[in-house]
């Protein structure tokens, strides 16, 4: 499974290398000024505004059409599907239960950022996450609880990943991309994205019925605590695709910096 999963995603990459080569870069991150934030009137629109004006880092969008039809799609999926699925399991699962849902996986991925603070030099950093891993584990009770975070040596550090290393050492966003169902990326982050997935205890598990449930109540557990922020951020935008790819450019190179 892991051999096919392999293979799906570099012939993805192929595919979108191929393209950015072949396509002129024609279309790259907004640079004009955007309107007044006090017309918008909006905290959303304040971040919009601060993304849209950072113009020291733009990417290529050669995959321009693909891109935003996936956007279209990744949003009809959104109305459609995981928003009423989110709204209901909001319902029947009380918020302690769904922050120990929410506590689990991220204690799960302790690997990922373990390896990537160590990766960046931030050893001082691995350290909190592997005492973290080891409080959460057994006194949180495989991670449900967050018991670490009431230590003030042990808070939960910035969360670190193949992305984000990678472009610490200097390799460029390469060309934008939208995935369906896992939304906007990067060639870089694209790639780093497949390399975090070997570190992921979910990779290793063999059923695809348990790893893609388990995956997909991450998914949904994770939106049941940001429903209607999509929809305010949406409607803030005056170009809601133009305004996310540069919210997410932005929001990546400051991860990268901090």
């Amino acid at each position: 499974m892991i051999q096919k999963d392999i293979a799906r995603f570099f012939l993805c990459l192929i595919i979108a290398i191929l393209l950015c080569r072949t396509v002129p870069p024609a279309v790259a991150a907004e640079t004009t000024s955007p309107p007044a934030a006090a017309d918008r009137n909006d905290a959303y629109a304040d971040f919009l505004n601060e993304a849209e004006e950072e113009t020291a880092v733009q990417v290529a969008d050669p995959l321009y059409y693909w891109n935003k039809a996936m956007f279209h799609v990744n949003d009809k999926l959104y109305f459609w599907v995981l928003k009423p699925v989110a709204t209901g399991y909001k319902a029947v699962v009380p918020g302690l239960a769904r922050t120990g849902v929410r506590n689990f996986f991220h204690n799960l991925a302790t690997p990922v950022r373990f390896v990537n603070s160590l990766l960046q030099g931030k050893s001082e950093q691995a350290g909190v996450e592997l005492g973290r891993f080891m409080v959460n584990t057994t006194m949180g009770v495989l991670g449900f609880g967050d018991p670490a975070q009431k230590e003030p040596d042990l808070k939960r550090p910035p969360a670190e990943d193949l992305g984000q290393t990678l472009g610490l050492y200097g390799l460029g966003n390469g060309c934008y991309l939208v995935w369906p169902v896992l939304g906007p990326s990067t060639l870089r982050d694209s790639v780093g994205m497949f390399g975090d997935q070997y570190l992921s205890p979910l990779s290793s598990v063999n059923e695809d019925t348990v790893r893609f449930g388990a995956t997909g109540l991450k998914i949904v557990n994770a939106l049941s605590f940001r429903l209607g922020e999509y929809e305010t951020l949406k409607e803030a935008a005056l170009e809601p695709y133009e305004s996310l790819r540069n919210a997410f450019i932005q929001n990546r190179a400051k991860q990268i910096r901090e």
